[in-house]
Formats: structure tokens, C-alpha cells, sequence
């Protein structure tokens, strides 16, 4: 690996206009392809295996031309205080408007609050549906502009309406997450390198990567059906590993370059060695996304693999277009020191022709003319002092000297955060958790202060009486049933379809959509099904966006643990692999559960009891979005792997070139214990960026990230690393003979490139001269 690596990386530099004019193609080809691709879909998708989706799909057979998810608006009239719904100018009002609602482009039908149970019983609220004849990315604008004209006339004649559902739903402002990941970014990034072009190529490559990557996917977005979402989670994903992966290349590159190489071979040792580790950091982090699949939900797979691809172009960049942007400007990545240096240097030195010499394979450029490149004599102490005292050799030393300690303090710490995700409650928060500031929030909590906090999320019952012999008897059964349920307010009139063999009723809980007893009532109905069944020989089942919640959140708490015995499982057979070492990868496993667990349990303290979560701009707390915890798992593993990797890696390199157990722990740390922190603080401000969208899920989402990067790459892979391979000592890096034989051998170590660049000697200014002269 190392060697092909090598290899790659001289020919990207020797061949840099070639490189750069393929990455140019690929960039002008994908954004032909997305500019002329059809528009993606919306984001619905089907949840395979759960009671509610197979209701779903037998209201879409058994009811023709009306979909089960299609678009429709909810009206909500509230008359000022004192008065009645009902009164004659009230009234009118509304009727206007049902008039006007009515005859609005792609509209189905409205329902009158006056002719069915849209009225409260204390006649201060109504409500009026609004149901379109197609989903909700295909209202148009002018359907939505012609119902938010007759909801401003309403409103002028004193009524307070607000309006929900699907149709007019407003999306949450996007916050600035993409500019402040990015401005942060390039702060660390120049603090780290103290050099402009050393900032900034990482950020030019992580750009184009993810310009490739959303327009490839947008490209393909109509034929695989992937949703503006699956292009969120890319780009997110793919400035963090973009980066991150350039930067680890460009620092090694650096060292080399501070060694006394000349580019080209420092561009093939940066690859061979710091390459090695990002096509393996790559790797465990498209095998946690791709993993996803094993969930079975489609949405999931395609956002893990359109996000693995991300992936996977961003390890690409790394390896060619990176070398090939060096070979372009050699010396501009180099700190403004050396960088003077050189140039005083080739001053002082002999000057000679830019000529190209081979001497056993090796090509020697003009960018060793005369010693360039070698470090002048009298620096050469100084900066050993100087890594001596940095703050990482510092930190790796107290460490190796109070293991026990640290150990204790970091694995009690982590589980105290992690306690509150005992409490963990998964749901699909609505319309309650958006800003007050939103009509949806207001309609909602009109509903629910006029008809009751469960009218928000009622249960759709779908009743197959193909096999009954009476089908109109068996369903009046099951409504009966159903409404004599502890739990239930109220059952509506079926609505059977054209051949009066099916039939679709709404039940009303008592408690809220998001509440634990209308999870236990749903799950009662379904428990007493069975007698029903046998009784009137006809089938049913609960569905309905809150049972359809509750199915979704049992769902991803059962695929949770399968999920993590194939991504870790998975994870741990490379990860033995790259370090041929038992103990290193188990704890390198044990260590990301530590760190999620404790990220979960800092997401239900703030998201799910709201300690904090003013501080955030969220304005109303739940249930944790069922997708989260897999959804974090899968991400940050693969991320948290990529600290391993490239912190341990170096320890593993020091320890095979004959540096002692701790040692090797410390020389990790010398050489990538900055890197590694600069880069957790990179993904941690992409990441924190997303937290000031106005959206409370995306503010999750960024929140549990950034907080699991915060306490695996600084807390776990910085603290906990050190102290566990102090107390390992040499046991760390122990593998059975017989396993050793099996495994195959990558070299992510670079210890060919080592044995190869001793069998070269570097050449002097004086055989510089000597063949300079010939």
C-alpha cells in the first residue's frame, strides 16, 4: 500500500496539469449532468416492515386517486376573546372563504367546520381542511399563493388563522451553518500551519470535492430517487472529511519537506505514509455509512451511500489532486520561517544549472540544487527543543506518567454524561417543536387548547372487510371497539370506498401525539385486535402520522444493535488489519461506544428535559427524532475511526521502527497530536454550524455531532488513547502468530519507503556540485 501510494503521489506531481485538467472535467462534467437533470423528489419515503406503511399502501389500492400522504392544509379560525366562532359576521368570514378555498387551482375539496366536528365545544375555534389532489411537492406556487390571499382576507375581518398541514409548510430558515463551518475552518487551519497557502488548499480541494459530490448527486437525484436531504448530509460530511483528509496530507508533507527532501520525494512519502492512513480513515467511514442499509429504510440507505460516495471523492482529491497542487507551488505550504530560510540559503549556496540527474532510479530536481532543502545546521537543535516542549509531547508525557488516573477520570466522566440517555424517548417531533414565531406552531396549539391535546395527532384506522360477511356491521364493530378504548375520545363516521368493502375511520387519544400513553394506547388497540378480528371477520390496522412515529422510532431501536455488530464488526476486522494488533482495535471500539453514549446523553438533556436548550433557540423540547441515534452512530463511528487512525498509526510507525512501547505513544503525539485537534475542531465547527438553523432537528443533529467529535477526538482518542496503551504497554501491539500469518500486510507504517530511502542516500551540496559539473 505504502509503495503504491508512493508511487501515485510522484506521478500526480510529475503529471499536476493533467491531474488538475481531469478534476476540471469531472467538475464541468457532473455540473452539466445536474444542471440539465430533472427535479429531485420530495422527502418522503417508504418504510418497509412496519403496520403503518402496509396501512398506508392499502388506502392507496383500496381508495383510487386519493393518496394516503397527500397534500392538504388545516385551516384553524379563533374568534376574539369574549366572542363565538359562531356569530353572524364570524361566520360569514369563514364561508368566504370556504367559497374561495374551494375554487383554488388543485384543490380536491374543503370541509366546512360548520357540517362536522370542526367546531369546539366552547364554539371559540373551528377549523376547515383544505385537501389537494396531489403530494406536497406538487402544489404549485400559484395553488399556495391563492389560499394565502383568502386566509389575509379572513384575517382582515378580525379572526385570528393560523394554517397547518403539509401544504403550506414553512421551511426554517437555513442559518449561516455552511460559512461559520468554513470561516472557522480556515482560522484553525492558519493558526495550525501559520501559512495562508497552507490554509488554504485544504479548504480549495474540500470545496471542489463537495461541488463534485452534490452535483453528482443531483445529477442522479431523479433516477435513484434522492431527496435534498441525502445532498444536506453530503455536504456536511464531505467539507468535514475534505478537509480533514487534505490536511493530514499537507502536514506530512510539511515534515518531510522539513527533513531535507525535495518535493517530489516528500509529496511520494507524504502519500505513502499519511495517504495510507486517509485511505483507511476512508475506508471505516464509508463502511459506516454504507452500513446504514442493514436498517432497511430507504431513505437512510440512500443518504449513507450518497454520502459514502462523498466520501470516497474526498479520499480521491487527497491522493492525486493534493500532490498534483503541491508539484504547482512547492514551497507556498511551507511556514514563512523555512520558507526564508530557503531562500537565504540558495543566496549563500553555489548556484547551479536547473538540470534533472537520475542516480539509481532516483530523480533528483532542481529543488536540491546545491543542499536546498536541507535545514541549516544551527536551526537543527532549536526545533528538537522546541517539539520537546510542544504542548502534545507535554501532554502524551503527563499521561504515560499517571495512567490509572486519567483512565478513571475519563471513563467516569463520559458515563456521568451519559446517564440521561437511560432516559432516551425516540418520537418524530411536529409541529409543537417549531418556533412560536411559525403559524404551524400557533394552529397547533389553538387545536389542541380548543379540541384537546390529542385532536393534533389522531390515529387512522383502515378496516379490510373483504372477508366478513356483513362488511358495514363488521366495521361499525371495529369503530365501536376502538371507541370504547380507555384513551379514546372519539371515533369518526367510516368513510368506506366504492365498493363498500373498506373502510377508513379516525380516532381521537386524549393525550398529546408525542406522549407516552398515546404510544401505550396505540399499542392496546393493536394487542386487542386480535378478538375483533375473530368476531367480525374483518382485519384492521392503526396508522397515521403518530402511529406511523411510534412504528418508525420501534423500528430504529431494534436495528440499533445489528447495526452495531455489522459497522463495528466490520470496522474491527480493518482496523486489525492496519495495526495487526488485537487490543488496539477492541479498544478503539470500546472507546467510540463510551464517547456516543455520552453524546446521547448530552442530546437528552438539552433536546429531551431542556436544560440549555434556551441557549440553543429551542423553543419547545420532545422526544428525540428516531433517526438520530443510528444516524449518529453511523456518522460519528466512521469519523471517530478516522482519529484512530491517524493518531495511533503514527505510534504504530514509531514502535515498528524500533521506538519503545511508550515512546511510540509520545512520538504519536509529537507528530500528529496538533493535526488530530485541529482537525476534531474543524469537524466540530462545520458541524456546530448547523445549529443555527432555525429547524430544531438540524439543530439536533449538529448539537449530537459536534458534541460526539468533541468527545471522542479530544476526550477519548487524546485522554483515553495514551492511558490505556501506557497500561498495555508492548501487550498493545500483541497478535497471535497464526492470525499474523493470515492477515495480509498493507504497510500503512511506510516501512518500505524507509528501507528504500536508506538504500538512496541523500546527496551533499558537494556531489550535488561534483555532478553538476559533469
Amino acid at each position: 500500500m505504502a509503495t503504491f501510494l508512493y508511487q501515485l503521489g510522484q506521478r500526480a506531481f510529475r503529471r499536476r496539469r493533467w491531474v488538475a485538467l481531469l478534476w476540471v472535467a469531472v467538475l464541468a462534467v457532473v455540473g452539466i449532468g445536474a444542471l440539465s437533470a430533472a427535479e429531485a423528489p420530495d422527502d418522503s419515503s417508504s418504510m418497509p416492515g412496519i403496520e403503518s406503511q402496509k396501512a398506508f399502501d392499502l388506502i392507496n389500492e383500496q381508495f383510487p386517486g386519493s393518496e394516503a400522504n397527500g397534500a392538504s392544509a388545516r385551516i384553524v379560525f379563533v374568534a376574539p376573546d369574549g366572542q363565538k366562532i359562531i356569530a353572524a359576521g364570524h361566520r360569514s368570514a369563514v364561508d368566504r372563504f370556504l367559497t374561495e378555498a374551494a375554487g383554488g387551482p388543485q384543490v380536491a375539496d374543503v370541509s366546512s367546520p360548520f357540517d362536522g366536528p370542526g367546531l369546539s365545544k366552547d364554539r371559540t375555534t373551528a377549523y376547515a381542511t383544505v385537501t389537494y389532489k396531489t403530494k406536497d411537492d406538487e402544489v404549485t406556487e400559484a395553488s399556495k399563493k391563492e389560499l394565502e390571499g383568502a386566509v389575509e382576507e379572513v384575517r382582515d375581518t378580525g379572526l385570528t388563522v393560523e394554517v397547518g398541514g403539509s401544504a403550506l409548510a414553512t421551511e426554517a430558515p437555513a442559518g449561516m451553518g455552511e460559512i461559520v463551518g468554513v470561516l472557522v475552518a480556515a482560522i484553525v487551519l492558519l493558526i495550525t500551519f501559520g501559512s495562508l497557502a497552507a490554509a488554504g488548499l485544504p479548504l480549495i480541494t474540500a470545496v471542489i470535492g463537495v461541488s463534485i459530490s452534490l452535483a453528482g448527486i443531483t445529477a442522479l437525484a431523479n433516477a435513484f430517487g434522492l431527496s435534498s436531504t441525502s445532498g444536506e448530509l453530503a455536504m456536511m460530511l464531505g467539507l468535514a472529511v475534505g478537509i480533514d483528509y487534505s490536511l493530514f496530507v499537507v502536514s506530512r508533507y510539511r515534515e518531510e519537506r522539513a527533513k531535507g527532501r525535495d518535493p517530489q520525494e516528500a509529496v511520494g512519502l507524504a502519500l505513502g505514509t499519511a495517504g495510507s492512513a486517509v485511505v483507511f480513515a476512508g475506508l471505516t467511514v464509508v463502511i459506516a455509512l454504507a452500513g446504514l442499509s442493514v436498517v432497511d429504510v430507504p431513505m437512510l440507505t440512500k443518504m449513507g451511500l450518497s454520502a459514502a460516495g462523498t466520501v470516497v471523492v474526498g479520499v480521491l482529491i487527497a491522493l492525486t489532486l493534493v500532490p498534483a497542487l503541491l508539484g504547482f507551488w512547492p514551497n507556498a505550504v511551507l511556514a514563512r520561517q523555512p520558507r526564508r530560510g530557503r531562500a537565504r540559503k540558495s543566496e549563500r549556496g553555489l548556484r547551479i544549472p536547473r538540470i534533472r540527474i537520475h542516480r539509481r532510479g532516483r530523480q533528483l530536481g532542481r529543488s536540491q540544487e546545491a543542499g536546498e532543502g536541507q535545514a541549516p545546521r544551527k536551526n537543527r537543535e532549536p526545533r528538537k527543543r522546541e517539539e520537546a516542549g510542544s504542548w502534545s509531547v507535554r501532554w502524551a508525557s503527563f499521561v504515560l506518567r499517571r495512567p490509572v488516573a486519567v483512565l478513571l477520570v475519563t471513563v467516569v466522566g463520559l458515563g456521568a454524561l451519559a446517564v440521561p440517555a437511560l432516559e432516551l424517548r425516540l418520537g418524530m417531533p411536529g409541529d409543537e417543536a417549531k418556533p412560536t414565531s411559525t403559524t404551524e406552531r400557533r394552529a397547533y396549539d389553538a387545536l389542541a387548547a380548543g379540541f384537546g391535546p390529542g385532536f393534533n395527532g389522531p390515529l387512522t384506522i383502515v378496516v379490510d372487510a373483504r372477508d366478513a360477511d356483513d362488511p358495514k356491521a363488521a366495521v361499525e364493530t371495529v369503530a365501536e371497539r376502538i371507541g370504547a378504548t380507555k384513551g379514546v375520545v372519539s371515533v369518526s363516521p367510516p368513510q368506506f370506498n366504492e365498493a363498500k368493502d373498506t373502510a377508513v375511520l379516525s380516532a381521537t387519544p386524549s393525550t398529546a401525539p408525542t406522549s407516552e400513553r398515546t404510544k401505550n394506547l396505540v399499542h392496546t388497540i393493536r394487542d386487542e385486535r386480535s378478538a375483533t378480528e375473530t368476531e367480525t371477520g374483518a382485519t384492521f390496522e392503526v396508522t397515521g402520522t403518530t402511529a406511523l412515529n411510534i412504528d418508525i422510532a420501534k423500528k430504529m431501536q431494534d436495528a440499533l444493535i445489528p447495526y452495531l455488530v455489522v459497522v463495528v464488526g466490520l470496522a474491527f476486522l480493518l482496523l486489525l488489519v492496519v495495526f495487526r494488533s488485537v487490543l488496539v482495535p477492541l479498544k478503539a471500539a470500546l472507546g467510540f461506544l463510551l464517547s456516543v453514549l455520552a453524546s446521547f446523553g448530552a442530546v437528552v438533556t438539552v433536546f429531551q428535559n431542556g436544560h440549555g436548550a434556551s441557549l440553543l433557540g429551542v423553543d419547545q423540547t420532545g422526544p428525540i427524532m428516531s433517526l438520530m441515534p443510528i444516524f449518529l452512530v453511523g456518522i460519528v463511528f466512521g469519523l471517530a475511526m478516522d482519529y484512530q487512525v491517524f493518531l495511533v498509526s503514527r505510534m504504530r510507525e514509531a514502535y515498528v521502527h524500533g521506538e519503545g512501547a511508550g515512546q511510540a505513544v509520545v512520538s504519536g503525539f509529537r507528530h500528529s497530536g496538533r493535526i488530530v485537534v485541529a482537525a476534531a475542531l474543524i469537524m466540530m465547527a462545520v458541524f456546530s454550524g448547523f445549529m443555527t438553523a432555525g429547524d430544531s432537528m438540524v439543530k439536533m443533529v449538529g448539537f449530537g455531532l459536534a458534541t460526539a467529535v468533541l468527545f471522542d477526538a479530544i476526550v477519548v482518542r487524546m485522554v483515553l488513547v495514551p492511558a490505556v496503551l501506557a497500561l498495555l504497554g508492548k501487550r498493545a501491539w500483541w497478535l497471535p502468530g497464526w492470525l499474523d500469518r493470515l492477515l495480509p500486510r498493507v504497510d500503512i507504517e511506510g516501512e518500505a519507503l524507509n528501507r528504500r530511502a536508506a538504500e538512496l542516500p541523500t546527496p551533499t551540496g558537494e556531489s550535488l556540485q561534483d555532478m553538476a559539473r559533469v
